[in-house]
């Protein structure tokens, strides 16, 4: 037995050494997680040169020129089937977690629609303004890059099911928070300033909300606040019919930098209440009718999503390969 745990701890450390190795100019970019059959398992520089549609965005004053994230991964992304009570609008329970050379970072991808949704526009490069890049970088316009790509995994909330529906007078937040509870319009944090923001939804006309910050909210539950697991973590809010939405920290905490924070509203631009919204909603500034409200709210969850990369699966998939077969001979024995 104390020869399998050598063993095992030998693979161990050669994995983690393999995955700390930098990557190779030449290397593909991997391509995994909830995909149609038939997916690329990874893409290059040509590939998204030959994909067409080509993008801008400006950085720092460097120009980079690629494919919208969301274009690129919606020709590969899978999606639940709609039906009269089956899933809604599945995009917006899908995130990706982009891994380069500075960690890795998640985006929704409601967040990269554009039109009625969010207006991230983030892009695949695959040259800047000095030419064609060594590597494929995931280049956003508010700085939450990813360079040199080595992978880009999906992911994918599960449709639970209609819910109940009607409204709920409370909601609550859990997941991964130190402190997390069950808020009523009675007991909401006292020390969150009250927030009134307005926005265009599918009238086009301005109306008005007022709430407390989502931010300031997930911050008083406990959400860890290290840069890195800011940018590695979202936030599934879900509805009392078990409507699903997800957000992630980075695009948040943008937000709410950007002075239009996301809100969770409880009432409208005169205090009135939201009626058959319900007691509360989530309010998305950046959707420009409302896409991705959360009417009659139920939840807010938080999660850490980094999977380990395909090359740690495989070596790890050694490793209790290693171990299965080793103490099938001891007990031969």
């Amino acid at each position: 037995m104390q020869n399998l745990k050598s063993i095992a701890r030998t693979v161990l450390a050669a994995s983690v050494i393999a995955l700390s190795l930098p990557a190779s100019a030449e290397a593909d970019v991997m391509l995994s997680g909830y995909l149609k059959s038939g997916s690329p398992a990874s893409f290059s520089i040509a590939d998204l040169q030959a994909f067409g549609a080509a993008t801008s965005v400006t950085v720092g004053g460097n120009t980079y020129t690629g494919v919208s994230l969301y274009s690129y991964l919606n020709s590969y992304v899978a999606t639940q089937p709609n039906s009269a009570n089956g899933p809604k609008n599945d995009l917006l329970r899908e995130f990706v977690v982009a891994t380069g050379n500075n960690g890795s970072t998640v985006y929704t991808m409601g967040n990269q629609l554009g039109g009625n949704f969010g207006g991230a526009q983030d892009i695949i490069a695959f040259q800047d303004s000095n030419g064609v890049l060594a590597a494929p970088s995931l280049i956003a316009a508010d700085g939450a890059s990813v360079t040199s790509l080595t992978s880009l995994d999906v992911g994918h909330v599960a449709w639970q099911g209609t819910g109940s529906g009607g409204i709920a007078n409370s909601f609550t937040v859990g997941g991964a928070v130190s402190n997390p509870g069950s808020y009523s319009l009675a007991n909401l944090p006292g020390s969150l300033t009250p927030i009134t923001t307005f926005s265009n939804l599918a009238t086009g006309s301005a109306t008005g909300f007022t709430g407390v910050s989502m931010w300031d909210l997930l911050v008083a539950s406990g959400i860890s606040t290290n840069p890195s697991s800011l940018k590695t973590s979202y936030v599934v809010a879900t509805a009392t019919d078990n409507y699903t939405v997800v957000y992630s920290l980075g695009e948040i905490l943008a937000r709410q930098a950007s002075g239009m924070p996301d809100l969770i509203a409880y009432a409208d631009g005169i205090g009135s209440g939201l009626g058959s919204a319900g007691v509360f909603r989530t309010i998305i500034p950046g959707d420009s009718r409302g896409g991705r409200y959360m009417s009659n709210l139920s939840s807010l969850t938080v999660v850490n999503a980094v999977p380990l990369p395909a090359a740690a699966w495989m070596m790890l998939s050694g490793v209790l390969g290693l171990a299965f077969q080793s103490r099938k001979r001891v007990i031969a024995a």
